[in-house]
């Protein structure tokens, strides 16, 4: 008997048993689906990080304060955070720094941040970041309108602010952006003139570049300085293949400025994108890991549902394969087709979870700031544990069946 012979003759026991048959491939549908979805959402969201991460550049980092990084405790945990790093080492590292490099000194004011502007306010959602000239360029930042804040703003400390998409939104509703270039906003009764807007940066995880509002970094000192906690530090070196030596070279300058002895743990952190990256791919490993003993329990159960229905199969069709067993059909022909049955209910099932697993994990990507992706990795794997699924399902009762003396089949009523 050919294979599709054998498909056909499946397909059309499908429909004749279509309820018990359409309810065991669901389960293994929505095992598919759990699968497929859980590991495409995580796909999506390290995709869209590690955009926000290459964004700041392949050839930059920060030095901040012991204890903040994502690193900052043993197994991602966060450690206590360190001594700070105060504006004055900030700007001595900025200028004895002798490398081929651009350097920014910047700080966050405030995250619960309301922005006024005529009757309009924004959400207490908004964060306030004081930045030098160089912030923009290091860090990955556009203006869609406007200006960046120039070096004698960010030292002399003038009342001008560069708002996110967001938040330009939100004060200056239906017109255009660019609009709102030399317009008056008030943070905590405090005006400011925009000289600039940004471009749209986008959501990632619970963090959104478009509801930033930056000022020149002695402002925030001024109005904020309180807050600030600590100072950081970000290094975009000119050629990528000397990072190893300039995080070399800075890490020797900032325990110099710190006056931390040789021998001894430095109390600030040096953060890579890549090492960012590399975190978020051991976190993530574990939950991935999770998702796929989820999706095999489900399909466990699925495979012990269809073994069922297989095993009645076999005994409702005892007569028809003792009629094929007398028309030459030999144990092999009965083997693979119950075998090739069991399969193809279980690649049914796995190709509808396969599309709703796509549809549910892509759904919570996008409401979450990432991005569409096809995950062809993890479908193939879904594909091949129904495979398995369904040749471990069929196996027993493909051999019952197989078994069957033809003579004591064609007695069976």
């Amino acid at each position: 008997m050919k294979t599709t012979e054998s498909i056909s003759f499946a397909l059309g026991s499908i429909r004749a048993n279509l309820l018990r048959t359409v309810i065991t491939f669901l389960i293994i549908a929505f095992g598919i689906m759990a699968l497929v979805g859980i590991l495409t959402s995580i796909d999506s969201i390290k995709a869209s990080l590690s955009s926000n991460f290459a964004s700041m550049g392949a050839n930059t980092f920060n030095i901040i304060r012991s204890g903040t990084g994502v690193q900052g405790g043993p197994r991602g945990g966060q450690a206590k955070a360190g001594k700070s790093i105060t504006f004055n080492e900030a700007i001595a590292f900025k200028e004895r720094f002798n490398f081929p490099a651009d350097v920014s000194v910047s700080a966050l004011g405030s995250m619960g941040t309301v922005v006024k502007h005529d009757k309009y306010e924004t959400n207490p959602n908004s964060a306030v970041y004081g930045i030098d000239e160089n912030y923009f360029q290091v860090a990955g930042y556009k203006l869609s309108a406007g200006r960046n804040v120039t070096a004698g703003e960010a030292i002399e400390g003038r009342n001008v602010a560069i708002l996110g998409t967001a938040i330009i939104d939100k004060l200056h509703p239906g017109r255009p952006r660019q609009s709102m270039l030399g317009q008056i906003i008030t943070i905590r009764n405090i005006s400011y003139t925009i000289i600039g807007v940004l471009e749209e940066k986008g959501a990632s995880m619970t963090f959104s570049g478009d509801r930033m509002v930056f000022i020149p970094l002695q402002t925030l000192r001024k109005y904020m300085g309180s807050q600030t906690n600590s100072y950081n530090l970000s290094i975009a070196v000119q050629e990528a293949a000397m990072m190893d030596y300039a995080i070399g070279e800075s890490e020797g300058l900032m325990r110099s400025i710190r006056q931390v002895p040789l021998g001894k743990a430095a109390d600030f952190e040096i953060d890579k994108s890549d090492n960012l990256i590399e975190i978020l791919d051991e976190n993530t490993a574990t939950i991935q890991i999770s998702a796929i003993f989820i999706g095999l329990i489900t399909l466990l159960g699925a495979a012990i549902g269809l073994m069922n229905i297989m095993l009645v199969s076999v005994t409702e069709r005892t007569r028809e394969i003792g009629i094929s067993k007398s028309l030459g059909a030999t144990r092999g022909n009965i083997l693979s087709q119950f075998l090739i049955e069991a399969v193809v209910i279980c690649q049914i099932g796995g190709i509808l979870g396969v599309i709703l697993g796509l549809l549910m994990g892509n759904i919570v990507t996008l409401a979450m700031g990432g991005a569409f992706i096809v995950p062809w990795l993890w479908i193939a794997l879904g594909l091949s544990l129904c495979f398995i699924v369904g040749l471990a399902s069929g196996i027993y009762p493909a051999i019952k069946a197989a078994s069957l003396d033809p003579i004591e089949a064609l007695r069976h009523e």
